[in-house]
């Protein structure tokens, strides 16, 4: 069964400088992990209950299974990913695990 790791980054302190630096240096680590199926990320633009945005940022990474995901997690490709997150996510992260039903 398919799974995604599904990260929503918090209000950073510096919005711009986020962005510069998830897409000049975070997405191309991302990208060196082996067996990532599909990776989506882009800005969150509003609650649609009309309640306060508290997520700035949303990436989904896929993989075919849970086994190939620990792999490619636990590889030095995907520990460097994992620990540049605290390099520009001052507004933090929550990481939720979900199966894909297709």
């Amino acid at each position: 069964m398919a799974v995604k790791l599904n990260i929503l980054y918090g209000q950073p302190t510096d919005p711009e400088a986020f962005e510069v630096y998830y897409l000049s240096t975070h997405v191309p680590l991302v990208h060196k992990m082996t067996g990532l199926d599909a990776f989506e990320y882009g800005k969150v633009l509003a609650r649609l209950d009309g309640g306060e945005n508290d997520v700035f940022w949303m990436a989904s990474l896929r993989f075919a299974d849970g086994d190939i995901m620990g792999a490619a997690l636990g590889s030095p490709e995907g520990i460097a990913t994992s620990a540049d997150v605290a390099n520009f996510a001052s507004g933090g992260a929550t990481i939720y695990l979900s199966e894909v039903a297709e």
